[in-house]
């Protein structure tokens, strides 16, 4: 519950620059706690990449136990508990339910609307928000700040200057930058002191390395074939720096340069990094998750007679289409007639990579302003009244509906910030 402004103080009037689910729900947060409130965004509608991101079916959140839940912010888990502990999953739900959105939990145990759209849930939540006095101002976009401090825009007016008593930036990443987020906030605040770590694209995909010396990544053949073809039933497995082995089963898609997808993005800040690092990060395919070893050797020693390679796999392990052509696009002859190292291969196909696919094709963002650099409201140290939000703060995460959660979360929490700020600077009104 947002807190309201001491009788004494007067109202604030904050600034909202960004109309992504932080900013809504940042603005939402301020209007509840007697904010006058103005939301600014680039765009020609809010809530675009919201939209985009529920086509397939809007993920809000995940039902699995918070423990498990704040374990997959990894190293950002201690930065993000206290905002998603005052915005827990089960909150969240709680709150489209209240917008008369109804949710389910899957058999992932990942949370829908149980019409599995994002638009319903979006009019539903403008709504609320324009009955709560919230104005919004499209076209605009943010170009920093005037000498008098005032923020300047550029708009179909020309450009143009709005003063407030406090800010509150909900800018993005650099993903889908058609969308909104194009990461131009980066060098205003770093000319302004924010302490910014790298953008690096997040939940993204990835280009195999070249599997021969005269090729720059899969063969023709494997592209024109294959690329677009799902492989499942597979799981894939990447040892890290520390030398732990982390393994999952799911499921991915080749693409015309290398890999990407839901299994592909479990592990994608880990190879990312690997990639930094090192120049390249091999990933072992499992493409018989259901069989043991001893039951692959088995049948891959298993005499075939006159039948080919291809036809005894099909037959014998149901290995055929796109699982037999990364075989034959990743595996020596030598390899391939050998029965003992046929067996291995099956079970840890290693397939390398290369680069990561560029940002503005990533789901989502790594890095951002870091939270070590901001007060315990999410307002910048070197600009009073300043407080950030969602994506563009220093944090990663899986797909899952932990993306959307945190968001909402710390959108949420810099609104809070605001009226607490507000609310300890009242002797001084």
């Amino acid at each position: 519950m947002s807190t309201p402004t001491p009788s004494s103080a007067p109202a604030p009037h904050v600034i909202v620059i960004g109309g992504g689910p932080a900013g809504l729900m940042a603005a939402e947060t301020l209007a509840a706690g007697g904010a006058q409130v103005d939301v600014y965004d680039a765009m020609p509608s809010v809530g675009r990449k919201f939209l985009l991101a529920g086509k397939g079916g809007l993920n809000l959140t995940h039902a699995e136990p918070i423990e498990l839940f704040l374990g997959r912010y990894a190293e950002r888990r201690a930065a993000l508990t206290p905002p998603i502990e005052a915005f827990t999953p089960q909150v969240l739900r709680d709150w489209a339910q209240a917008l008369g959105v109804e949710t389910f939990v899957g058999t992932s145990q990942r949370v829908f609307p149980k019409d599995l759209k994002a638009a319903p849930l979006l009019r539903a939540w403008l709504h609320r928000l324009r009955e709560a006095g919230v104005r919004f101002h499209m076209r605009h976009r943010w170009q920093g700040w005037a000498e008098d401090g005032a923020l300047k825009f550029t708009s179909p007016q020309g450009d143009i200057t709005a003063q407030a008593d406090a800010t509150v930036l909900a800018l993005g990443g650099a993903s889908w930058a058609r969308l909104g987020s194009d990461g131009a906030w980066v060098p205003l605040l770093q000319a302004r002191g924010a302490d910014i770590a790298p953008l690096k694209p997040s939940n993204c995909g990835f280009d195999v390395a070249p599997t021969a010396p005269d090729r720059t990544g899969w063969s023709d053949h494997l592209r024109d074939r294959f690329a677009g073809h799902p492989i499942k039933p597979v799981a894939m497995s990447f040892t890290d720096a520390q030398g732990h082995t982390h393994r999952q089963q799911g499921e991915f898609v080749l693409t015309f340069t290398g890999l990407e997808g839901s299994l592909v993005y479990a592990f994608s800040a880990r190879i990312r990094d690997a990639i930094e690092a090192h120049g390249s990060a091999t990933v072992y395919l499992d493409l018989l998750p259901s069989h043991t070893p001893e039951q692959v050797l088995t049948e891959t020693k298993r005499p075939r007679g006159p039948r080919s390679l291809s036809t005894h796999l099909k037959s014998c392990l149901g290995i055929q289409g796109v699982k037999m052509a990364c075989l034959h696009e990743v595996l020596t002859p030598a390899q391939l007639a050998d029965p003992v190292q046929l067996a291995q291969l099956l079970k840890a196909l290693p397939i390398t990579l290369a680069a990561a696919r560029p940002i503005d094709e990533a789901i989502s963002t790594a890095g951002g302003v870091r939270f070590e650099s901001l007060t315990a409201h999410q307002m910048l140290p070197t600009l009073e009244g300043v407080f950030c939000a969602g994506e563009m703060l220093d944090w990663e995460a899986p797909t899952g509906g932990y993306l959307l959660t945190a968001t909402l979360a710390t959108g949420k929490a810099a609104g809070q910030g605001v009226l607490d700020w507000w609310s300890a600077r009242a002797p001084a009104h």
